[in-house]
């Protein structure tokens, strides 16, 4: 090696831990105005329920008040709730969408 060459070595950091992002659970509370059909086609639009599994879904919020309609990523989980929000409101639904943290 000549005096301007310089010793160029790839050094690979093979330590890296990749962490899962944490989980957020997107949850619909029921109220008076929102209808069914709404609900229903909400839960197969954004999040691919079936028909059968949506109605289901869809009971079960009215029956206990509310229900978690998917576990997400909280980015996605935001997304899906700002999407869902968006589209009650333009047919003048006051559907509420809450995003938590996943509990262990």
């Amino acid at each position: 090696m000549t005096k301007t060459e310089i010793d160029i070595s790839p050094q690979v950091n093979s330590t890296v831990e990749l962490i899962e992002p944490s989980r957020y659970r997107v949850i619909y509370v029921n109220d008076d105005k929102t209808t069914i059909e709404f609900v229903t086609a909400s839960l197969m639009s954004y999040f691919d329920y079936s028909p059968q599994m949506a109605n289901d879904l869809c009971l079960d919020i009215h029956q206990h008040g509310s229900a978690t309609v998917a576990v997400l990523p909280y980015e996605m989980a935001e997304q899906k709730g700002i999407e869902v929000t968006l589209s009650a409101r333009a047919q003048g639904f006051p559907l509420l969408v809450k995003i938590e943290p996943e509990s262990d």
